[in-house]
C-alpha cells in the first residue's frame, strides 16, 4: 500500500509546476504531536489556549473532589463529592473531545487541499 501511495505522490509531483510542488510538499502527512501543536496556531488559537486552562482548572477541582471523597464519612457528602468529581471528568472529556475534533478537521482540510491540487494539475494537463 505504501508503494502505491508513493507512486501516486510521484505522479502528482510530476504534473505540478515547481511552485505547486513546493506547496504539495508542505501538505505532507504529520505525526500526532505535530497535529496537536497545529491546533494552537490559526484563528482559534486563543480559544484552544483558554480551553486548556479551563481543562487544568477542572482537573484540579476533580483532584480536590477525590480528596474530599476519601476524607468524608457521611454518605450524603460522599455522594455529592462523587457527583462533583463525575461532572469534572465529563467536562475534561468534552474539552479533550473538542481538541481531537479540531485535529481531525485540520487533517481533513489538508486532504481536501491535496485533492484540489490534484484536480487543478489534471485539468491544466488536459
Amino acid at each position: 500500500m505504501k508503494t502505491n501511495m508513493e507512486e501516486i505522490d510521484k505522479l502528482i509531483k510530476d504534473t505540478l509546476t515547481q511552485e505547486e510542488a513546493k506547496f504539495y510538499d508542505e501538505l505532507e502527512e504529520k505525526n500526532v504531536l505535530r497535529m496537536v501543536a497545529d491546533i494552537f496556531k490559526g484563528k482559534n488559537s486563543w480559544l484552544v489556549i483558554i480551553m486548556n486552562i479551563v481543562n487544568l482548572i477542572v482537573f484540579g477541582l476533580f483532584i480536590y473532589c477525590l480528596i474530599q471523597v476519601f476524607n468524608t464519612d457521611v454518605t450524603n457528602e460522599l455522594i455529592k463529592w462523587i457527583a462533583a468529581g463525575f461532572i469534572c471528568l465529563n467536562i475534561t472529556g468534552m474539552i479533550k473531545l473538542y481538541m481531537w475534533m479540531q485535529v481531525d478537521k485540520n487533517t481533513i482540510l489538508r486532504e481536501i487541499k491535496r485533492i484540489e491540487l490534484l484536480v487543478s494539475s489534471v485539468s491544466n494537463k488536459i
